[in-house]
Formats: structure tokens, sequence, C-alpha cells
């Protein structure tokens, strides 16, 4: 068996002349121990400053022991020390293992400046029981690319040096160093599906197959393959699927490509949008609820972080909407009226004579409302009074938007729909009056061009 050594992780990690620090994910187990003193003995030949982070999930009793550990072993190399807590409370539903892998994440993702570097001490046996997990779950080529060498993270990326490497050469390495590591005895429950494969499933395989490891990890390289060449093409086809908004896609331009490559423009577009993945259940009722439903229908595929609807012949992949606010009217008595729900905020600006009278705040005249249905507003002061209804279809504003639009009310007259319209009744000529400015990431699915404020 090849030995390891810290020289052989130079050429992998020349490409990173551009980052400033690589920071070590040290858990103070044995695979991020030899990372760490590997990384440490060849410091001076990294194009990049080295540092440690420790990420304390506060699942063991012993957490707080195991961050002296790993404060203790950096002091020894020199090397400094980060360490974040993290807090692990999974919904009902949810993996233990991959709500603690999102949350460590997400901390080294916050800890990057542009163009630095998380290194993991991820090898070649996990590779392979990332893949076999991923069969498990019926994954596609994608999934079955397991773990890329190099990922984006952040402001900078993720970066696997040891993935070539099995785990027993890193033992071995570790043994002739008599390293000190730590062993987490979560590591040993075989209720964890990844335990069970690597304690129970891999040993099995191996005594059949002895480089079993290696041949998983080899076909996980051939899916990275496959599944680069994938999304090029699919990368092309979204360029010609553009919708009429920004991030959209045309649904009937997606209807004329043929069924398997309509999936994977899909995934990709879901990807490039900043979600996870829709899996072949939800995939499948995009296909067929979302993008087959009636033009003037308000279809909605959602899974954990995204929800995916149509408005005509748009496609939209979205953040979930905000819990809808509590009926019953908000007082805005100041120039700022923060919203409830995470829906932004209010502000009066500067006169410009269109929007409502700034004194009618202070005197307790301003009250906002959500979702109120029936009501009609005149928007230019000779013209005809058209239903809210109307007017949102015509600026074609999305229906899953328009509840969330701030109606603004004088004394119990409708005088103007967030920022996008002023209603003309009884304004007193010469009246002074301020605009209306609402700031909300709602705003982004508002058409400005063919509104008029």
């Amino acid at each position: 068996m090849p030995s390891f050594s810290p020289e052989l992780l130079l050429p992998h990690l020349a490409a990173f002349r551009g980052a400033e620090i690589g920071w070590i994910a040290y858990s103070g187990g044995m695979d991020s121990a030899v990372l760490l003193c590997a990384l440490a003995s060849v410091r001076d030949r990294l194009a990049f400053e080295i540092r440690a982070l420790h990420v304390d999930h506060g699942l063991h009793p012993d957490s707080g022991v195991w961050v002296e550990h790993c404060a203790r072993t950096c002091r020894r190399l020199g090397v400094a020390l980060e360490t974040r807590s993290v807090v692990v409370a999974p919904a009902r539903g949810e993996s233990l293992e991959a709500v603690a892998r999102q949350a460590r994440y997400a901390t080294m993702a916050e800890l990057l400046g542009t163009g630095d570097l998380v290194l993991t001490a991820h090898h070649r046996d996990d590779q392979a029981e990332t893949l076999l997990l991923a069969l498990m779950r019926g994954s596609g080529p994608a999934g079955l690319a397991a773990m890329p060498p190099v990922a984006s993270l952040g402001s900078g990326r993720l970066v696997r040096p040891l993935l070539g490497y099995g785990r027993a050469m890193l033992l071995d390495y570790a043994n002739s160093l008599n390293l000190d590591w730590l062993d987490d005895p979560g590591n040993l429950d075989p209720g964890f599906d990844r335990n069970f494969l690597r304690h129970q499933v891999l040993p099995l395989l191996a005594e059949r197959w002895p480089a079993c490891a290696a041949s998983i990890a080899r076909s996980a390289a051939h899916c990275a393959e496959a599944q680069e060449l994938i999304d090029r093409f699919a990368e092309d086809e979204l360029f010609k699927l553009a919708g009429r908004r920004p991030g959209t896609l045309s649904i009937s331009r997606l209807h004329e490509l043929p069924l398997p490559l309509r999936k994977t423009v899909l995934r990709r577009w879901v990807r490039e949008r900043g979600f996870a993945t829709p899996d072949s259940r939800h995939l499948g009722r995009i296909i067929s609820e979302v993008m087959a439903a009636r033009v003037d229908a308000n279809p909605l595929v959602t899974w954990p972080g995204c929800e995916v609807r149509r408005y005509r012949d748009d496609l939209y992949a979205i953040e979930p909407l905000p819990a809808f606010p509590a009926t019953g009217p908000i007082p805005w008595r100041e120039d700022v009226l923060l919203l409830p729900n995470a829906l932004g905020r209010l502000k009066l600006l500067a006169s410009d004579g269109r929007g409502v009278d700034p004194a009618a705040v202070l005197v307790g005249g301003l009250d906002v409302l959500f979702g109120a249905t029936g009501l009609s507003c005149r928007t230019t002061s000779d013209g005809h009074r058209k239903s809210l209804k109307k007017l949102f279809q015509e600026a074609g504003v999305p229906p899953w938007v328009r509840p969330f639009v701030p109606l603004i009310f004088l004394r119990g007259d409708l005088v103007a729909v967030g920022d996008l319209w002023v209603c003309h009744n009884k304004r007193r000529s010469g009246e002074t009056v301020s605009r209306i400015r609402w700031e909300s990431d709602l705003r982004r699915w508002l058409p400005l061009d063919s509104l008029s404020t």
C-alpha cells in the first residue's frame, strides 16, 4: 500500500495562489488531525496562511473537552484556532447528520473572505460512503458524483485535498507521528446511515473486493465527469429558455424540450437559483402540476427552502413566501414604518407631487392593511377607477405577491398601493404631498417598467 506524505498535497494546493487564508476544518478526529499536521509541516511552501476552525455542535457532553484538546494541539503546532458553536435542532423528519452538516458549512462560509479556502479531511473511504448513500436515495449522476474535490462555498471555496487517499493510509501516517486524536463515540452508532455503511457494509464488501473503496470512488469521479458535460449542455439551454422576468424560465419553450432534457434543465436552473435540487417526486410535480396548469392558475410545488410557482408563461423558483400578516390595520405614525413578517418597510420621501400628505402621518391618519379585497383606485386625477385586481393584472404582478403589497389608507380611504400607485381621491389642489417607497425583497417580482408611480 502506498504511503501518505504531506508533500503529496502541494501540487493539488498550488492552484490556489489567490487565497489569503486556508481554514482547516479541525474536529479533533484522526482524519482532520492528519490534515492539520500535514499542512502545518509544509506551511512555508503554501501560498496561503493556514488557520484551524473547530465547530462545536454541542451534541456530546464532552464537547467542551474536545474544544480544549483542539486548542492544545493548535498551540503546539503554532496554528491559530477559531472556535464556533452552533445550535443543532432538527425539525421533525429531518436528519440530525444533515442539519449538523448544514450548520457546520454555514459557519465555514461566514468566515471566508473572497477567494479564501476551507480545507476538509474527507478521504477516499468517505467518498465511497457518500456514493453508496446516494445510491440508496436513488440519486442521478449529480448525486452519484458524491463530493467534488473543489466546490464554491460562500465567498470562497471548499477544498478536499485528501480525496485520493484511503483511511488506512492516513491512519498509518497518524501512527507514525504518534498523533493524538479524539474518537467521537457517535461515530460508532449504527443508527446513523453513514456509520452503518462504514462499520458493517464496506468491511463486508472489502472482504470480497479489497479495493472496493477505491473502485467506488473512481465511479464517483466518472459520474462527476458525466455530470460536468450534462451541466454544460443544460447551461447552454438555459440561455435560450429565459422568461420575461429575470431568473424565470419560459414554460412554453420548456415544453418544446424532450422530457429528459427538460428535467435536466430544471435541476440546473434550481441549483443556479441557489436552492436544493428537487428530488424526482418534486421534479415530476413541477412538470405535471405547475407547468401543465392553466395560465390563470396559481400552482405551487415546495420543498425545504424553495417554492416553484408560475405566472402566465414564466416559471419562478423563489424563497418561501413569508407568513401572512395578521388581519387588522397597522398604524403608520412616523416617517418610516417597519412592516411585520419581514415584509420590509415603508418610507415617506421628499415631496414630488405624487403621494400622500406627510402631515397625515403626524396626525395619525395613515393605516396599512394587507390582503383587503374589493378595492379600486384611480391612478390619475382625470382617469377612471379600476379594481386592484385589474391593475395588478395589467401590470403583470403575480397573484402570489399581491396579498403582500401594503395598502395605505388615509382616514378610511385607499390612497396608495405600496409604492406602485397613488389613488387620487379627494386631494385638495396645491396640497403638499410626499412620495412613498416600499423596500422589500418581494419588490423584485414587481415589473417596475410597466407601473405608474
